[in-house]
């Protein structure tokens, strides 16, 4: 499924639950991590998470749909749209979109991490980040020493 699909499929979703038309614009977002979809307030767009697409199939994507059109829908209305609003919920039963959707599995959801270990050539303190620094422009915070990475460690 692709974004020109997934528009459409949203358009007969809004109208088929709520009897009202889809004005802007749906589009798969490969950057979110956490969430099955979500409605931008100052665009009125929505953004879906395609992992949940690919690994729970289209019940679950339409279902991720009719709550964000819920958003959409009640924001449009000056209605409340927040989660912890009446109209919210009652909306969500109506159109009988889940609340919360299911999570992802783990292998899914998971990504490697990365910890570089630095160490200073003056005084020999050792420091850890998560990401790669630029030895050329950091230098230790205690000593001003030069310093030299250690070690790269990839969890997984």
């Amino acid at each position: 499924m692709d974004n020109v699909e997934l528009q459409a499929l949203v358009e007969n979703i809004s109208l088929k639950y709520f009897s009202k038309s889809f004005h802007h614009k749906a589009s798969f977002n490969p950057r979110l991590r956490t969430t099955g979809g979500r409605y931008l307030l100052h665009s009125h767009n929505i953004e879906i998470n395609k992992k949940y697409f690919d690994e729970q199939g289209l019940e679950d994507l339409a279902g991720i749909i009719k709550h964000e059109l819920c958003h959409y829908h009640l924001h449009l209305e000056k209605r409340g749209y927040q989660h912890r609003d009446a109209d919210f919920r009652q909306l969500l039963k109506a159109v009988g979109a889940p609340r919360f959707c299911t999570p992802l599995s783990k292998e899914t959801q998971r990504k490697n991490k990365k910890l570089c270990r630095y160490q200073c050539s003056r005084c020999s303190r050792i420091f850890t980040r998560k990401r790669r620094i630029n030895t050329f422009r950091y230098v230790c915070g205690t000593c001003k020493g030069k310093l030299q990475l250690v070690e790269e460690v990839i969890f997984k």
